[in-house]
């Protein structure tokens, strides 16, 4: 049978499948990518071809421009690639995202991208794939991080805003405009009208338009009357703090949604009110499960606690190795910065 390094090769470019003759969430361009989701550190600018699923295909047109070469399949249904066979299972990271089966020969590999292994409200849920080789994140690969479920996040953000609305206060959620964006508009759905910022809603615009529904919101400007905000919610993307259009609000309450909410707390982000624990990445024991189910000989783990999660790997038995990528919350966080349109009105 073969081996992982007769499938898959690690080189400057990102994950590349010579048999296949293309790349994985590659960093820079090549001719042949094959995309695991939308956000700006898998899906970069610059590719000749794109393929992804269904659901990214509205997204990456989006935030990559109309025009380019993109073709789509559903979760589960294999293509051909010179040989090699393709397909996409849910990864529950954000909409559209997938891992990304290889199969050549009977040996498969399994790269994971990003994903979240816990249910949320919104998003397809990850599918466990086995496999020869699994590749996995590792955002949060430290047994200290343990998510809530969905509906005990809903309550407490709910809980949030209605003693902010006691205080007539705004309540202003921070999150990415891909992802956190459409999941906290999930979670908040029914506690009051929702104010989004433009490049969410334009996003949302996008994704509703390819048939896939989301909650009603509204757009977020400058031009409002304060008071048609006063004790709303809003949703806007990190990036905006500190702004112009943000010190406009009425009396606004701040908050940062984010899964290193759970050990820093507010003392990261000094200029916010409060911090929840939300992650569209898996937990210590998602991860766990994950790599379980896949039932790999060989397990590749990628960015995050690569060398705690690697190390713990190896020592129930489970041969791992760090696996250095340019993703990654900082790459995220960076490349987002370029790719969102923060209007500063």
């Amino acid at each position: 049978m073969l081996k992982d390094n007769q499938l898959i090769k690690f080189t400057k470019k990102g994950i590349y499948c010579p048999k296949g003759k293309f790349y994985l969430d590659p960093w820079y361009p090549v001719d042949y990518a094959i995309i695991s989701h939308g956000h700006a550190d898998h899906a970069r600018w610059g590719m000749k071809h794109y393929l992804c699923t269904d659901d990214s295909k509205a997204i990456l047109k989006h935030r990559l421009g109309e025009a380019i070469n993109i073709q789509s399949i559903p979760y589960r249904q294999s293509i051909s690639i010179n040989g090699v066979n393709v397909s996409f299972y849910p990864a529950g990271h954000v909409i559209g995202s997938a891992q990304i089966r290889l199969e050549y020969k009977g040996y498969v590999v399994v790269f994971t991208g990003d994903y979240k292994t816990q249910p949320d409200f919104i998003t397809t849920p990850f599918d466990s794939v086995k496999c020869h080789t699994f590749i996995t994140e590792s955002t949060f690969g430290l047994p200290i991080y343990h998510w809530k479920s969905e509906k005990n996040l809903q309550s407490e953000l709910h809980d949030w805003v209605r003693t902010n609305q006691s205080n007539n206060r705004t309540s202003v959620f921070f999150g990415y405009s891909l992802g956190k964006a459409q999941r906290l508009l999930s979670l908040l759905d029914g506690a009051d009208d929702i104010f989004v910022h433009r490049s969410i809603y334009n996003l949302n615009d996008a994704i509703t338009g390819s048939g896939i529904d989301l909650p009603k919101s509204k757009l977020w400007s400058a031009d409002l009357d304060k008071n048609s905000l006063q004790n709303k919610i809003i949703i806007a993307p990190p990036s905006l703090l500190g702004s112009k259009m943000l010190k406009r609000l009425p009396n606004p309450a701040t908050a940062i949604c984010s899964g290193w909410m759970q050990i820093r707390g507010n003392r990261r982000w000094q200029s916010v009110d409060a911090g929840f624990a939300v992650s569209d990445h898996a937990d210590w024991n998602g991860l766990i499960s994950a790599v379980k189910a896949s039932e790999a000989e060989r397990v590749y783990v990628t960015h995050g606690s690569q060398a705690v999660f690697s190390k713990y790997l190896n020592e129930i038995g489970i041969e791992a190795y760090e696996l250095k990528t340019e993703y990654g919350d900082e790459a995220l966080a960076k490349a987002e910065k370029e790719t969102e349109i923060i209007e500063r009105e």
